[in-house]
């Protein structure tokens, strides 16, 4: 994973991790890496993958059972209101984006629709 220097790793780590609840890579109850593995498979501190799990069970994205690890969240409802939030912080930057572009509300619906005729979402 590339990190950005704009944002802390950790939070880059729980992105990458709710995105893959949200599409589908990690199953709903499905077991997370140990911190130890998490800390090897994205390239960072043990540390910075038990702030990592904090988060993630902060927000409900998943759940810790004492002894046995990490679990993914089987709250399909939570699992759609993340995806919901993620699109939403996505989709203001878009806009931000655009607007500092200088780019009417009119336009960018333009430039969507044709973007979308372009390629299926």
């Amino acid at each position: 994973m590339k990190y950005d220097t704009n944002a802390p790793i950790y939070l880059q780590v729980v992105d990458a991790i709710k995105l893959d609840i949200i599409n589908g890579k990690i199953s709903p109850g499905e077991k997370l890496p140990s911190g130890r593995d998490l800390a090897v498979l994205y390239t960072i501190n043990p540390n910075t993958s038990a702030r990592v799990y904090t988060e993630l069970e902060a927000q409900g994205i998943c759940y810790t059972k004492r002894g046995m690890g990490t679990y993914a969240t089987e709250d399909l409802k939570r699992i759609k209101a993340c995806r919901d939030e993620m699109a939403n912080e996505t989709l203001n930057k878009f806009l931000v984006s655009l607007k500092q572009l200088g780019i009417s509300k009119e336009e960018a619906i333009d430039m969507i629709n044709q973007a979308n005729d372009i390629c299926i979402l």
